[in-house]
């Protein structure tokens, strides 16, 4: 019976040590452009991380961040999301845009997949091109 009891308590604490799935996921980067043009003071900067697993169904956002610009690129970002949300074997990434006054100005055109499962993520680095 004390073995059996032991082996239960065991078991408890393993899954409290589980702990750290309860704090909230990161990612981190900037974004830039190489293109030589100051941006407008009415610019803003929208990044989004989604789950984008599925080709026939519309990604699914988990984290996103949209303000004002108030510099010049490299445009920092930081983006927090539920680790709760997170499914093993689907692919996330993070995409940007600026836009001026409603219209968009700037794009990603390239996937910028973030694996989510690292404890410490790389820093995304997010290249825009002009919208067309």
């Amino acid at each position: 019976m004390k073995h059996i009891l032991l082996t239960l308590m065991t078991t408890v604490l393993a899954a409290c040590a589980h702990a750290p799935d309860n704090l909230p996921g990161t990612v981190d980067g900037e974004v830039f452009y190489v293109q030589r043009m100051a941006l407008p003071p009415t610019a803003t900067l929208e990044v989004t991380l989604q789950d984008v697993s599925l080709a026939d169904a519309p990604a699914q956002t988990l984290a996103s961040q949209k303000g004002p610009i108030k510099n010049q690129v490299p445009l920092p970002f930081h983006l927090t999301y539920d680790q709760k949300q997170i499914q093993q074997g689907h692919t996330y990434a993070v995409s940007a845009r600026i836009e001026v006054d409603g219209k968009l100005l700037m794009i990603s055109t390239e996937r910028y997949t973030v694996d989510l499962t690292l404890e410490e993520k790389p820093p995304v680095k997010i290249r825009l091109n002009p919208a067309r």
